[in-house]
């Protein structure tokens, strides 16, 4: 059984995380052990750069708290432009896998708060009315009327993430 550890205690990145690991490795495959991280970047990080450093920080955190696992995995969501995106970063031992997410276009209400100095989730919160929105569906379930959840759209970068680790032509 794998040793995943998540470098985030948020739900949505867990449940993703879970998922594509089972989706890959088989169900029952791994297990998840959650970790609070610091990112090194600021709580609302902007742009690609910014946002791929605060996911590799978190990786790096939690391999130095959790050194005998076999993976170590980070979500890091970000504002690109006037969309809203994440990066995700895997490592083993051996080697690591980056994938960047689906970017969802934000609304201009919210994006001048945004680029006021707050961070989106307390926005959306206060928009939508929905208490701790990006530890559930995140803005894509409210923009996309939960057509895509922020668990569903990280899934995919999870798993694209994972392809070098089981693909031999990444090796």
């Amino acid at each position: 059984m794998h040793h995943v550890v998540s470098a985030t205690t948020n739900p949505a990145k867990i449940q993703a995380i879970l998922q594509a690991f089972e989706e890959i490795y088989g169900e029952g495959s791994c297990h998840i052990e959650a970790v609070a991280v610091e990112s090194g970047v600021p709580e609302q990080p902007f742009g690609s750069d910014e946002t791929r450093e605060g996911a590799r920080n978190r990786v790096g955190h939690a391999r130095t708290l959790r050194p005998q696992a076999d993976f170590w995995v980070a979500i890091e969501a970000g504002i690109d432009g006037d969309a809203t995106f994440s990066w995700v970063v895997i490592e083993s031992r051996e080697q690591r896998g980056e994938a960047r997410s689906a970017t969802l276009p934000l609304p201009a209400v919210i994006l001048d708060s945004v680029r006021a100095g707050e961070a989106l989730g307390p926005v959306m919160s206060r928009y939508t009315g929905i208490d701790e929105i990006g530890r559930k569906e995140g803005a894509i379930g409210v923009f996309t009327a939960g057509a895509l959840t922020r668990a569903s759209v990280y899934h995919q970068a999870v798993i694209l993430a994972l392809s070098p680790f089981h693909n031999a032509i990444y090796r």
